[in-house]
């Protein structure tokens, strides 16, 4: 499929060059913000690629708009402008503190940059509800509708056809 756009998750430089040049990715998905491998924000800036920066550290709110803001800033002085934000939701933070996260998500804004939300089935809801994994679906539903709600731009899932449900419900109050 030709015209579609391809995105790679490492936290590796390598990888990540490998990909883009070898293989035609135009996105790079690095869960670890930067902070596993010290080349690849100049791996990035090289290529010219949209980056995705993902908050993996625990939920306190100031630190991590603290270390979100002085990543792009430095991603910025380094030419990279295509920068999405994800606030990684499970990555290093307790339940609590991702819903914390997910009801002050509007707050992101702040840093500028497009939000991507990864909470498809996670154990922020699975635990919350007592559920498994797979039984999962209308809390992942009822939190994605939050996060559209909340200004988010991308929604990373594993149920597309109830992500779209969503997203277009959301669009339809959004033009209301």
């Amino acid at each position: 499929v030709p015209e579609a756009i391809l995105s790679v998750d490492t936290f590796r430089a390598s990888v990540a060059e490998r990909c883009v040049k070898e293989h035609g990715v135009h996105i790079i998905n690095d869960i670890s913000g930067g902070k596993m491998d010290d080349r690849m924000f100049d791996t990035v800036a090289r290529l010219g690629v949209p980056y995705i920066l993902t908050h993996n550290g625990n939920g306190m709110w100031q630190e991590m708009m603290y270390d979100l803001a002085g990543r792009i800033g430095r991603l910025h002085l380094m030419g990279v402008n295509d920068i999405v934000v994800d606030p990684g939701f499970g990555f290093g933070k307790t339940i609590d503190e991702n819903y914390r996260l997910m009801a002050h998500l509007e707050e992101l804004h702040l840093l500028e940059c497009p939000l991507l939300v990864g909470v498809s089935r996670k154990s922020m809801i699975y635990k919350n509800l007592g559920c498994t994994p797979e039984e999962a679906l209308n809390g992942t539903t009822a939190l994605h509708t939050i996060a559209l709600m909340k200004g988010a731009h991308i929604l990373r899932v594993h149920d597309v056809k109830a992500a779209v449900e969503a997203v277009e419900i959301v669009e339809k109050i959004h033009n209301s």
